[in-house]
């Protein structure tokens, strides 16, 4: 566990440090062909690199944000490489900016996704002992997941939740039990929190019991969850 914990480190560190340092070594050979004024493009990479150490301390044992940041350096590293030669006079880089920009989101995002699967596949029961905020998608309910953090759970119903209606987080301490569960597409399903849309969705499930409320959570990984969760409950 320990060696994966690094080899995923290493991925994230490259996502949030590696992509700005990067950027500023581009930005700053090619300020070197031109007048003293074009140094002033190492000001966008730095803000990055900035950014990217304050985030990488708050992110780092949450997967859920990766995707975003990583798509979001990367477009920016691309956008800005092929938009930076025009403050020495070089003009046709320009011309790729949209592809640039395009290449690099997809790069960022296969970052994000490399360090999601170097930390979950296979995954292995000793997960649920580490710092990382574990997420497991819901079955037929769009954008919807469940967040086991180290010693709470979240429901939400988005990636980023706008409104206290969106989402619901309880202390391990008040989840007072968790079953396995099967539905048969039939069920009506109710969430106290705010779904868009929720389709009828055969397979396993998961009750979740917490402050007098029932969840049924359908969830292909159900047997995963019920262990994380009994397993983060007994170390909380």
């Amino acid at each position: 566990m320990e060696s994966r914990h690094r080899r995923v480190q290493r991925v994230v560190a490259v996502t949030y440090v590696g992509i700005p340092v990067g950027l500023l070594v581009v930005v700053a050979l090619i300020a070197a062909s031109g007048p003293v004024a074009a140094w002033a493009g190492c000001v966008v990479p730095l803000a990055m690199l900035v950014a990217g150490v304050v985030l990488l301390r708050r992110h780092r044992y949450q997967p859920r944000w990766w995707n975003a940041v990583a798509g979001l350096f990367g477009g920016a590293a691309g956008l800005m490489i092929t938009l930076f030669p025009l403050a020495v006079g070089v003009w046709w880089p320009a011309v790729l900016a949209l592809p640039g920009l395009i290449a690099g989101i997809v790069a960022g995002l296969a970052l994000a996704r490399l360090a999601d699967r170097t930390l979950l596949v296979p995954f292995v029961p000793e997960l649920a002992e580490t710092p990382y905020e574990l997420v497991f998608r819901l079955r037929g309910i769009p954008l919807a997941a469940v967040l086991v953090g180290a010693d709470n759970v979240t429901i939400q119903a988005h990636p980023v939740p706008r409104s206290e209606h969106q989402f619901q987080t309880y202390p391990l301490s008040d989840v007072t039990g968790t079953y396995e569960f099967s539905l048969s597409g039939a069920e009506r399903l109710k969430f106290p929190i705010a779904v868009t849309h929720a389709a009828a969705s055969p397979g396993p499930a998961v009750i979740l019991q917490a402050k007098g409320q029932d969840w049924v959570l359908p969830t292909n990984q159900a047997e995963t969850l019920i262990d994380v969760l009994n397993r983060r409950q007994s170390t909380a």
